[in-house]
């Protein structure tokens, strides 16, 4: 009785001559055309197609049995020019293709002319109405971002689609941005499953419309569907756009009573949302009662902290981490240096940057020498600055001139300012706001005809300033004020608080700061403006619509101007308030006429 041959005990493959020598094994005893073998060989091969795919292909070419399960795996693992080669090696055995094939081969294809050749051999060999090739079809067209082209797949699909076609389509519509396209699409599902409810609200938070997100995640919970992590994170992202504090603790809330894993992603998201909504203690509790903390985590925490103006807390919490093990990356450096260049601690700074990058060998990149720069502005330290700047190994970018140019307006360094400022306009030339600072600067000096052209360099490059605006969340209702224009239904009101709010303020030592009104006029009628600040009118709609003692919670897309952050002061005394205010560099935390900032921002 005849035994068969044993088969080698597999042995690591690490180069070519080790593979060599093991397929000259195989073939002696006679079992190299095993498929567990073959296939072993050829996905090392398929590691270095450019210099392994000749022999990946003289192996296939005589094997006794080729079998489309042979090749199938190595599509997915090989790129789409090497693919395409073993697809025609396999059509010229001849062996056509299976169901497992085109789902391989089809979703990372590209060009797009790849595709289209794809998609013309899968209509010939009748697997247009195979519902797993055709929803790999629809994934290369959105991955070669032709909407247009999956869209007429998706029509012509009929029976072949499935929940997996319907959500395709509404998660590639809303990569390309297209997420009224997606919503259309959307809505139009008979089945949907989790992937599909987060396909959407993801499309939505992506594209900016998280109060869209919420509604979507809404309508889920009422039709009875149960999340998971991914659809948690995703609406906890979305409460943390919204600055939607009360929703994100009951999404919060709903994570813990369902009972869904608080893995590293959604950890970092909730404490990142308690961060970003004003409540950086909750973030603090959330993140202790972690379990085990991953980098991520603590680079949400120690941001928290910076933002929130606690530096030595963030420098405090990064010895931590150290001390638990946990290396710091680039992100953890750019972290720990803003939280010391909002907190003022310029010599820690300069420590931590030289400390990390000799201890870690993290090589500094742009953002970090930008970190420096408004280390050294923030404080005054122009000289340090602008030194910073000119001992880059690399030319610096908007982002780290115009850290030095916001310095050079804070600190009254019109000569610098001025020349940053022009050079900063022309890299940056569709940033309004880079043309307001230079405005104000010049207009601090009295420089009228300057701060006309200035002005005139905007109308001529059709660049409008960004409007204030401020979003303030009351009884779970997220409602945004624009400066200088009200569209609500109590306008008259909040007209109203305002103007009572800003007469108790004036009558108690409140003097308008007028120093960032433009126009060329005289003070009092500077100071109209001023009044019609978002933040000024959001604060007056909380006092109509919050109990007394709340804590009253804005969000804005500018930095606070003096003239806001001066009368919030005086409101959170008179009025008894605490008032938490987002800015777009930092918290602000205004309470008995103080601020956390201590007037350094």
């Amino acid at each position: 009785m005849s035994t068969a041959a044993p088969s080698p005990t597999p042995i690591p493959l690490t180069t070519i001559a080790e593979l060599r020598q093991h397929h000259s094994q195989l073939v002696r005893l006679g079992v190299a055309s095993h498929p567990s073998h073959a296939r072993r060989l050829l996905s090392f091969l398929a590691r270095d197609p450019d210099s392994h795919l000749p022999y990946a292909a003289r192996l296939l070419a005589h094997h006794p049995d080729p079998h489309p399960a042979l090749f199938n795996p190595l599509f997915s693992e090989l790129p789409p020019r090497h693919a395409a080669r073993l697809l025609a090696l396999m059509l010229s055995l001849p062996l056509a293709p299976d169901h497992f094939t085109f789902p391989r081969l089809l979703p990372g294809a590209q060009p797009l002319h790849l595709v289209a050749q794809l998609h013309a051999l899968l209509l010939k060999l009748g697997f247009h109405a195979h519902t797993q090739s055709l929803n790999a079809l629809l994934a290369a067209y959105f991955a070669n971002a032709r909407p247009d082209l999956a869209s007429r797949v998706f029509r012509g699909g009929g029976g072949a689609l499935d929940v997996v076609s319907w959500t395709t389509m509404v998660g590639g519509l809303c990569k390309l941005g297209l997420v009224d396209d997606a919503r259309e699409v959307f809505d139009g599902m008979l089945e949907r499953n989790l992937v599909s409810w987060n396909a959407m609200m993801s499309g939505y938070v992506k594209a900016g419309r998280f109060l869209d997100a919420l509604e979507v995640f809404d309508e889920m919970r009422a039709r009875g569907v149960e999340g998971n992590g991914f659809v948690a994170a995703t609406v906890v992202v979305a409460c943390t756009g919204a600055g939607a504090l009360a929703r994100g603790r009951e999404v919060h809330r709903w994570v813990e009573r369902s009972g869904i894993e608080m893995d590293g992603k959604l950890a970092s998201a909730v404490v990142d949302m308690y961060c970003k909504c004003g409540c950086v203690e909750e973030a603090r509790r959330v993140f202790e009662a972690l379990p085990s903390k991953g980098l991520t985590s603590w680079n949400c925490m120690i941001g928290g902290l910076a933002v929130h103006g606690r530096g030595e807390d963030a420098v405090e919490l990064f010895g931590r981490m150290e001390r638990d093990g946990v290396s710091p990356d680039d992100v953890t450096l750019v972290n720990v240096l803003t939280a010391c260049a909002h907190a003022g601690m310029v010599g820690e700074g300069r420590r931590c940057f030289d400390y990390i990058v000799r201890r870690y060998g993290i090589e500094p990149r742009m953002e970090h020498y930008g970190c420096l720069v408004d280390l050294y502005g923030r404080a005054g330290q122009l000289e340090e600055a602008k030194k910073v700047i000119d001992d880059m190994p690399m030319e610096p970018d908007v982002g780290v001139l115009g850290a030095l140019f916001g310095a050079c307006r804070i600190h009254g360094d019109i000569d610098l300012g001025e020349a940053i400022g022009w050079r900063v306009i022309e890299l940056d030339s569709e940033n309004s706001g880079r043309y307001v600072l230079l405005a104000n600067l010049l207009a601090s000096a009295g420089r009228w005809e300057d701060v006309a052209k200035v002005r005139q360099l905007m109308d001529e490059r059709n660049v409008s300033k960004e409007a204030g605006r401020s979003v303030i969340e009351v009884d779970g209702e997220v409602c945004e004020f624009q400066c200088g224009s009200l569209c609500h239904p109590r306008a008259e009101e909040v007209y109203g608080m305002a103007k009572d709010m800003m007469k108790r303020i004036g009558a108690e030592g409140y003097v308008p700061d007028t120093r960032d009104v433009l126009h060329d006029i005289a003070e009092e009628e500077k100071e109209t403006p001023l009044l019609y600040h978002s933040e000024k009118l959001a604060i007056a709609f909380g006092l109509l619509r919050t109990r007394p003692g709340d804590t009253m919670r804005i969000t804005k897309n500018l930095r606070v101007c003096r003239d806001c952050h001066e009368a919030t002061k005086f409101v959170s005394r008179i009025f008894e308030r605490e008032i938490v205010v987002r800015d777009r560099n930092r918290f602000h935390h205004f309470k008995d006429g103080k601020c956390s900032c201590k007037d350094y921002w």
